[in-house]
């Protein structure tokens, strides 16, 4: 007799544990979840798209500057008078790796890509800076203008991928599907 009463007690206490894949009625919290603390779900997704336009713009006011823009600046204030076609060589040359990074800068989704990009800019934003710096000594002012304007677009590309990669999802708990066939 205490046997099917210990049946009739398991009976009733497994149909009242609820499991994964049953609903139950949950009671509405007094407060609300997002009021004790914002989780990271709850949080405001930033938008991308503004960053993403301004970064593509000044990459590419930086690259024609620096290829065209330079180089005839400088042969025209440098009382040297420097040629203009071995200008624009060399900062093709000197732009070869920028060339190769254009379109994922310009497409702007990929966190690794612009990742190495950012690092590129920052070496590239570095030699800007001692360029500026050697030729605060011997140079005119107009010429100083010209590397300064060099020097404030590779700071701004640098600012804009910096946010861009701050509000792209996470390289981390990236879920990637099967592909289809």
């Amino acid at each position: 007799m205490s046997n099917s009463h210990d049946n009739s007690d398991k009976a009733s206490t497994s149909s009242s544990l609820i499991t994964d894949n049953d609903t139950a009625p949950i009671a509405a919290p007094s407060k609300p979840v997002s009021a004790k603390k914002p989780g990271k779900a709850a949080k405001l997704q930033k938008p991308i798209a503004p960053i993403r336009q301004r970064l593509m713009i000044t990459w590419l006011a930086w690259v024609i500057y620096r290829l065209l823009g330079l180089p005839v600046l400088i042969s025209v204030f440098n009382p040297m008078n420097p040629d203009v076609i071995g200008g624009v060589a060399w900062q093709a040359l000197w732009l070869l790796p920028a060339f190769i990074l254009t379109p994922w800068i310009l497409r702007g989704r990929s966190p690794y890509a612009l990742l190495v990009g950012s690092m590129l800019t920052l070496v590239y934003l570095g030699a800007s800076g001692v360029v500026l710096f050697t030729r605060a000594y011997g140079s005119s002012w107009a010429e100083l203008v010209v590397y300064l304007i060099d020097f404030t677009l590779l700071l701004m590309i640098n600012v804009w991928l910096f946010i861009l990669l701050k509000r792209l999802p996470s390289m981390n708990n990236v879920v990637k599907q099967p592909r289809s066939r």
